[in-house]
């Protein structure tokens, strides 16, 4: 009878993992560095025209922004020309809000002591100056507020990131099986897995804090016209199909086992996470304790950046399905507006089928807590079909987010800004 039950209790598990996977969406959203594939579009509404699109009235999101990635290929501030292009395109789109990428795999892309800066002094020696100066004067005279888009805990593929230098591999998060998120080592499993081929700083090792807030407080003392931080990969490695929690553990890849981070877990509860947790209560406990680390991670940098100026603004790109959020990737972003820890949480649903970017607008807006809802837009998407962003971006700014952002500015082209203008 024990041994049927546990039969039973082993299917149950296995059934409940192949819901996650069958209803996961067709455009899961990831951060803007990672590669998202083309999804196939069952559920997508029909478009409108183009013609006949240019004369309707779209209502317009209160907040306009757009991302702009260290990997652009329009380079803007690599020349004045550069930044001057970038300001006039966005008030011709009537963007009011620019997301610079300032921190991207260990690398730093503005004045700093404390990363590798050898981009940024490639930026200043091919412009002649600092052109993030440039960009933050000429961005405050347009009435463009311009963020710092930092990557918090995702070092990409870079290997010899100042902080692996310093502290070696002991700072990195790891899955179960103690393998960092970027690995050599093959298990049966893993061909059953889409990973996230980048190396990820592990949120419960007080070293990697300490490290991340340093960073922060250089860029907000380096450059006081910005206008806040907008956070990236505040979370867990979150492969796909993901699990619902460590008590699924045998069916997936979960992260958070970095050796320092299970070592004060033990020194807490008692509970050795390395060897089989033995009840519900215990795996919850785990589970609650990742998720602490990340959000208490996210509340020092917003504490740390409004003692700077209470004006100051913080921001952070999820995932936008607050499930899967939750419970594997540990970003528990609907608590951290809830308790007015960020101002604000961009969704980043990059997707072509409209009727799922249309669900994820009106279940997120419910959580909005103390804080606000902004819609990220994958342009890469829809870059040659202006007709699907026309109709995706009806569908949002009907629904009354409080933003919209367009992931990137290399995909801003004529057609679109005209839809936008």
């Amino acid at each position: 009878m024990q041994k049927t039950g546990q039969k039973m209790r082993n299917k149950s598990a296995f059934l409940f993992l192949a819901f996650f996977l069958f209803t996961l969406p067709p455009a899961l959203a990831g951060e803007s560095q990672t590669t998202v594939r083309q999804p196939m579009n069952f559920a997508q509404s029909k478009e409108v025209p183009e013609k006949e699109a240019a004369s309707i009235e779209v209502k317009e999101a209160s907040r306009r922004g757009v991302w702009i990635s260290v990997f652009s290929a329009k380079s803007v501030l690599y020349s004045k020309e550069g930044v001057s292009k970038l300001i006039a395109q966005c008030k011709k789109a009537k963007i009011n809000e620019i997301y610079l990428q300032f921190l991207q795999s260990g690398n730093a892309y503005y004045d700093s002591k404390i990363c590798n800066r050898s981009k940024y002094e490639q930026m200043v020696k091919a412009a002649g100056m600092d052109t993030l100066d440039l960009l933050l004067r000429e961005a405050q005279e347009n009435n463009i507020k311009v963020f710092a888009w930092v990557n918090v805990l995702s070092l990409g593929i870079n290997e010899k990131a100042e902080i692996l230098s310093k502290f070696g591999n002991s700072i990195l998060t790891r899955d179960q099986h103690g393998r960092p998120s970027k690995t050599d080592s093959k298990l049966e499993l893993d061909k059953y897995y889409l990973k996230e081929d980048q190396i990820f700083l592990e949120p419960g090792d007080p070293r990697v804090e300490e490290y991340v807030l340093n960073i922060v407080n250089e860029i907000i003392n380096r450059y006081p016209l910005i206008s806040g931080i907008h956070l990236d990969y505040a979370r867990y490695p979150s492969p796909v199909p993901f699990i619902p929690g460590s008590r699924f553990i045998k069916f997936g890849l979960t992260y958070g086992y970095g050796p320092k981070n299970v070592e004060r877990f033990k020194e807490k509860t008692g509970l050795n996470v390395l060897e089989t947790l033995n009840n519900e209560d215990e795996y919850l406990a785990w589970d609650n304790w990742k998720r602490q680390q990340i959000t208490e991670l996210v509340r020092k940098i917003s504490s740390l950046v409004k003692v700077k100026s209470a004006d100051l603004l913080v921001s952070c790109a999820v995932i936008p399905l607050t499930e899967r959020a939750y419970s594997n990737a540990f970003q528990d972003w609907s608590f951290w507006l809830e308790e007015g820890i960020i101002d604000y949480a961009v969704l980043m649903a990059y997707t072509k089928d409209n009727q799922f970017a249309k669900e994820v607008v009106k279940s997120a807006l419910g959580h909005r807590g103390k804080g606000k809802i902004y819609m990220g837009m994958g342009l890469f998407l829809m870059k040659n079909n202006p007709d699907l962003f026309f109709n995706q971006y009806k569908i949002i700014t009907e629904l009354n987010p409080d933003g919209i952002v367009f992931f990137s500015i290399d995909d801003l082209n004529d057609k679109i800004i005209g839809y936008l203008n």
